[in-house]
């Protein structure tokens, strides 16, 4: 599955570290472009879930039709089949609409997904998913991983033993198909004549970024997010699988269930996302698409606006 390279083309793509001030310069672009926001956020699907995943507020959206935010609810499944389907939908009513798909977020399968399109393998065999999560939890999920090495190498290299969904469903596609799930997910960018050219990321100095990521953890937590994950984790459905593994909202639970205290919990989120941060930064480094745009981090969201939009049409002149 993928998006039409015709399409693609008339896109544009914004992705940045979270807090790196995309969410506000996206906003800004869309303006100066006649743009509608189509968000690359994995967490912003989710409805109820807006403090742990610094949703673009209301004034933020002002003016600004936003999509692909709050679609589904948190114990639900979303995959990046799912999200794909969507946006391609959304990108042609922008696109009827006489406007431009600016797509905005830092989730790096998403925009590899877009760009690029989804292996969408075999559909699920119940009866094997149940032997296999069986084997990770009668064994360990180490044994399991272990296995995954002896089968597709490469897939348990991306993969960590703990994700023991990911590593279940790439025995599964190996079981049902005979080859590794890594060979068949290869997805390879599109010719060069054929891709989109304006997909930028912001790049802005790591002290910077650090200092803002654990100013705005500090500010999730003042917020409420604490009573936002208990009234979640409390309601009638719960918060599903994908959801509770949230950077913010899998802390929080364990602060609930008392595996740490507040002090703790925050300081461990402020740690990962800084972890984080570096991991999607490698995701937009190593897609050959997209091209950073350099920071200082004294820019404001319309000079970064300002800026995108004289390299977004440079490049469509190429």
């Amino acid at each position: 599955m993928r998006l039409d390279s015709h399409v693609l083309r008339r896109c544009w793509f914004l992705a940045g570290a979270t807090a790196s001030g995309k969410t506000a310069a996206g906003v800004a672009l869309a303006r100066r472009i006649n743009a509608e926001i189509l968000s690359l956020d994995s967490m912003a699907v989710y409805r109820g879930m807006d403090i742990g995943t610094a949703k673009p507020t209301l004034d933020e959206r002002q003016g600004v039709p936003h999509h692909l935010i709050d679609i589904v609810d948190p114990a639900d499944r979303f995959s990046v089949a799912d999200y794909l389907e969507a946006a391609a939908q959304v990108c042609a009513e922008v696109l009827n609409r006489g406007r431009t798909p600016l797509f905005v977020g830092g989730t790096g399968l998403y925009l590899r997904a877009v760009l690029r399109g989804v292996f969408e393998g075999p559909a699920a065999d119940p009866l094997l998913r149940e032997e296999l999560e069986g084997l990770a939890r009668e064994l360990s999920p180490e044994a399991l991983h272990r296995r995954l090495a002896e089968v597709d190498p490469s897939s348990a290299a991306r993969l960590s033993p703990r994700d023991v969904r990911r590593v279940v469903r790439a025995l599964e596609i190996h079981r049902l198909t005979g080859q590794p799930a890594s060979e068949q997910q290869r997805e390879e960018p599109l010719p060069e004549s054929e891709r989109p050219r304006r997909v930028f990321w912001l790049s802005p100095p790591r002290s910077w970024l650090h200092d803002r990521i654990n100013r705005r953890v500090e500010s999730m937590f003042s917020a409420g997010l604490v009573d936002e994950v208990r009234r979640l984790a409390g309601g009638p459905l719960g918060l599903g699988r994908t959801a509770a593994q949230g950077l913010g909202y899998k802390e929080v639970l364990e602060h609930l269930a008392g595996e740490a205290t507040l002090a703790q919990a925050v300081e461990t989120v402020q740690t990962r996302t800084r972890q984080f941060a570096k991991r999607q930064e490698t995701w937009f480094r190593n897609l050959v698409e997209c091209r950073p745009a350099p920071l200082t981090g004294a820019e404001s969201a319309e000079e970064v606006a300002m800026r995108l939009a004289r390299l977004g049409q440079a490049a469509n002149r190429h």
